[in-house]
């Protein structure tokens, strides 16, 4: 069985869905490796170090003619400019293992269907224990709450630490996180470490103490909601009214914000709306919103996806595919969720699709010519598939 690794298409895609270190992962497997040439090149992995590991060199059209398994960082929705030169190249039959929003669109994932393959979103990750070392949503979060910091300390006329100099006290910037995920929780880490002082906020306060143990303080609101956490740990999404209320009692704790970093997100829905016009026009100028959620509409009413606006002196950074900006670790990291991934559906050098695997279920979109998934097929008005045409565990090398 041929597992290809094609170069990322999407415009600012640097990432590469496989790094040299863990082909021989693959090969453990039963896999042949087929690397498109110079896939790895802006990442900063040359093809000489492919060839070190064991991978053959090939061609963009000989990797998707001769591959089984395809491992994609972006593919369907996740890569709208580039899918349809994908889809012209996919056999029927063929896997693909890829990020590919298929609750964002779920079109894409009905296209990818019609092509015949079988299609595996890792955004549908489950977030069970056995799960965290596939988990891709958390393992490029963290990477984006990072750099949301350093983009913040590139934008702010201060600096973050206090520091006591012979020309006075320069006083220590106020950051405050919205959201405490993988993301938010990576930011206020890094934002301490910076030597700022950081407050962060969740809706879930089940996560005070998760906040409260990388020393920033957690801000505490009543918003009258028992249950805000969703079985697989994200929050869920609120009602007008509950963010109207959030809205109004995070106001003042903004105001006094130096930074501001939003992280909420919904997955397959717009981010919610919590940083107001107004409440960015109380920040003193020279503050900064970096808004992690700008590719969802952003958290913050200001924000322009791709885009820096500065609003009465504040400027809103509006960042896209953060992780892609550190490309080197961002892919080791993706990587080594993938080839985990891998080995689930693949045994002794065949394509396993055993439906009983929760992780394989979830994460299985599009099989035979049909949207598969419950959840994509809910969003597209597709009734639920019988259960006499369920899927059955199968083996093969497609």
């Amino acid at each position: 069985m041929i597992a290809g690794v094609p170069k990322e298409t999407c415009p600012g895609e640097r990432r590469v869905a496989m790094v040299p270190h863990d082909i021989p992962r693959l090969a453990r497997l039963g896999l042949e490796v087929l690397v498109e040439r110079g896939a790895g090149l802006e990442a900063g992995f040359t093809d000489g170090e492919y060839e070190d590991k064991g991978a053959t060199l090939a061609s963009r059209e000989e990797v998707f003619s001769r591959a089984d398994l395809l491992l994609q960082v972006r593919a369907a929705g996740a890569n709208p400019q580039g899918f349809e030169a994908d889809v012209a190249l996919y056999r029927r039959g063929q896997a693909v293992v890829a990020q590919a929003d298929p609750l964002g669109s779920p079109e894409q994932v009905r296209r990818a269907a019609g092509a015949g393959v079988t299609l595996f979103a890792l955004e549908l990750i489950p977030r069970i224990t056995r799960a965290q070392s596939m988990d891709v949503l958390s393992s490029q979060a963290s990477i984006a709450g990072y750099k949301a910091v350093l983009l913040a300390a590139m934008e702010l006329p201060r600096m973050f630490p206090m520091l006591n100099t012979a020309a006075g006290t320069i006083k220590p910037a106020k950051v405050l996180v919205v959201g405490a995920g993988v993301a938010g929780l990576q930011a206020i880490a890094t934002a301490r470490r910076l030597g700022a002082i950081v407050f962060g906020y969740d809706i879930r306060p089940a996560v005070r103490e998760q906040i409260e143990s990388l020393g920033a303080k957690f801000v505490e609101i009543d918003l009258g909601v028992e249950d805000a956490e969703t079985e697989g740990g994200y929050a869920k999404e609120q009602s007008e009214e509950t963010l109207r209320r959030q809205r109004e009692a995070l106001a003042r704790q903004v105001a006094q914000s130096d930074v501001v970093i939003t992280t909420a997100a919904v997955p397959g829905r717009k981010a919610p709306r919590i940083v107001t016009a107004e409440m960015v026009s109380s920040m003193a100028p020279g503050s900064v919103i970096v808004d992690l959620a700008a590719e969802r509409g952003g958290n913050c009413e200001l924000t322009r996806a791709g885009e820096t606006v500065v609003e009465g002196g504040v400027r809103i950074v509006g960042p896209v595919n953060v992780p892609a900006t550190v490309p080197y670790h961002a892919s080791q990291m993706y990587a080594r969720n993938v080839a985990t991934f891998t080995a689930s559906i693949v045994k002794d050098g065949a394509l396993v699709v055993d439906v009983d695997d929760e992780v394989v279920r979830e994460t299985l979109v599009a099989r035979d010519g049909e949207v598969v998934s419950a959840r994509v097929r809910e969003i597209l008005g597709l009734p639920p598939l019988p259960s006499s045409s369920a899927p059955e565990p199968t083996e093969g090398a497609s």
